[in-house]
């Protein structure tokens, strides 16, 4: 079987799976590459990484790309769960883009983080540390 090149996979996948956006699978490939990258710099060698090891360099990843908007713009594509990463994966997986181990499976990627936590907690204002209130001095 002839792979085809990514945008090509990635509209017939959409065309079939209408989940998620387009631009939901090039973030994820983008994300996974930077997340490969990083892991394989830091241990000076090649590995596969695991999903909560990819939902959190997608999580980096779309905090550095969209920063205060990154909820947003996950929700628009149709990413609202870390599972919704591990479906794109295995759509990517069936088409034949990503490799895959035995010991790889959709679970790999449930719960892993609360998405309104993950990218919207970081941007809101820190509660303010009242002062104590003042004592008047004693008098002596």
């Amino acid at each position: 079987m002839e792979i085809p090149p990514f945008p090509e996979a990635v509209a017939r996948i959409c065309a079939r799976d209408g989940r998620y956006a387009p631009e939901a699978f090039v973030f994820l490939h983008d994300g996974l590459m930077q997340t490969l990258k990083q892991v394989q710099e830091k241990e000076k060698k090649p590995r596969q990484i695991s999903g909560a090891e990819l939902a959190d360099g997608l999580r980096r990843f779309a905090l550095a790309q969209f920063g205060p908007l990154a909820l947003t713009v996950l929700n628009r594509w149709g990413l609202r769960t870390t599972r919704d990463f591990g479906e794109i994966v295995f759509l990517l997986l069936e088409a034949g883009l990503l490799g895959k181990t035995e010991d790889d499976k959709i679970e790999d990627f449930d719960e892993l983080y609360d998405f309104d936590a993950a990218f919207r907690a970081p941007f809101r204002p820190k509660p303010r540390r009242r002062a104590a209130p003042k004592t008047p001095a004693a008098k002596s």
